[in-house]
C-alpha cells in the first residue's frame, strides 16, 4: 500500500437517528503506521461513527475509503483489509478458545503455518495458552477481551479498529496489548481506537480527534491537540467552555 496515501479515510460522514445528527460532517485521515485515538464523552458519536468505518450500520451522506476502497461500493474488500474489536465483543460460546480463532483465520484465509505462529505468538503473550482449548463459555469477560484481540490480529489488519480495547484487561495483559498495538502500526498498519482513559490515548497515540455532539472539535498530531496542556486539561477545558456559552 502507499505509505503517502491514508489507510482510512472519512470524508463528511452524517449519520442521523430521527432528528438527531450522531455524526455531523465528519472528516479525517489515518495514515500507514498511526497510532490514532478517538475521544468524546458518552453519547458524543464514537461508536457510530467506529460501526459505520467497519460496515456494521449504514451513515446518510459522505463517504468512508479503506486502502483506497469505499465501505459504499466494495465493502467486501474493506472488510478483508479491516478487524474490528467491539467494546462488548459477542463469541460463540460453543465454540473452544482455538475453534474460535481457527474459524477467524479460515474466513481471512489465513495459512496454517502462519495463522499458528501468531496464535501461538499472541497467546503468549496474553497468558491465553493454557485456556485455547476451553469453551468460550467458560471464560471470564478478560479472557473473550483476550481471545477476540487475538483474533483481530491473526491475519494482519491493514486497518485496526477498537472500542474501548483495555476494559477488562488486567493490567499486565493491557501492557502487552498496548506493544502489539504499536508493533502493528510500526510495521505500516494503521490504529484506530476510542477510549475514555484519556492518558492511555495520550502516551499511545501519534495522532488524536476530539469529538462532541457528532462534530469533530480538534484533530491532529497529539503534541498540537495537547500543547502545553494534558488531554485531559484540553477535554475538560472544551466541556467547561462549552457549558459557559450555553449558559
Amino acid at each position: 500500500m502507499d505509505a503517502t496515501a491514508p489507510v482510512l479515510a472519512v470524508r463528511d460522514v452524517v449519520k442521523t437517528f430521527g432528528a438527531k445528527r450522531a455524526v455531523d460532517g465528519v472528516t479525517l485521515d489515518v495514515m500507514p503506521g498511526d497510532m490514532f485515538g478517538f475521544v468524546g464523552h458518552n453519547g458524543a458519536g464514537k461508536t457510530t461513527l467506529i460501526r459505520a468505518i467497519v460496515g456494521v450500520t449504514g451513515f446518510d451522506e459522505g463517504d468512508i475509503r479503506i486502502a483506497g476502497r469505499s465501505v459504499r461500493t466494495d465493502a467486501l474488500a474493506c472488510k478483508r483489509a479491516t478487524a474490528y474489536v467491539p467494546d462488548n465483543p459477542d463469541i460463540y460460546e460453543f465454540l473452544t478458545g482455538i475453534q474460535y480463532l481457527n474459524y477467524i483465520a479460515d474466513i481471512f484465509e489465513v495459512p496454517a503455518d502462519l495463522r499458528r505462529e501468531r496464535i501461538e505468538a499472541c497467546a503468549d503473550r496474553l497468558g491465553l495458552t493454557s485456556a485455547l482449548g476451553d469453551l468460550v463459555s467458560s471464560y471470564s469477560h478478560g479472557m473473550r477481551q483476550k481471545l477476540v484481540l487475538i483474533g483481530a490480529l491473526v491475519h494482519e489488519p491493514t486497518l485496526l479498529v477498537l472500542d474501548e480495547p483495555f476494559v477488562g484487561l488486567d493490567p499486565e495483559a493491557s501492557f502487552h496489548v498496548k506493544e502489539m498495538l504499536r508493533e502493528l502500526a510500526d510495521r505500516g498498519s494503521a490504529v484506530f481506537f476510542s477510549s475514555h482513559v484519556l492518558e492511555v490515548v495520550e502516551k499511545l497515540c501519534d495522532k488524536v480527534a476530539i469529538i462532541k455532539q457528532g462534530r469533530l472539535r480538534a484533530c491532529g498530531p497529539t503534541a498540537e491537540v495537547v500543547g502545553n496542556e494534558s488531554l485531559e486539561d484540553v477535554f475538560l477545558d472544551m466541556i467547561d467552555r462549552d457549558r459557559r456559552d450555553q449558559a
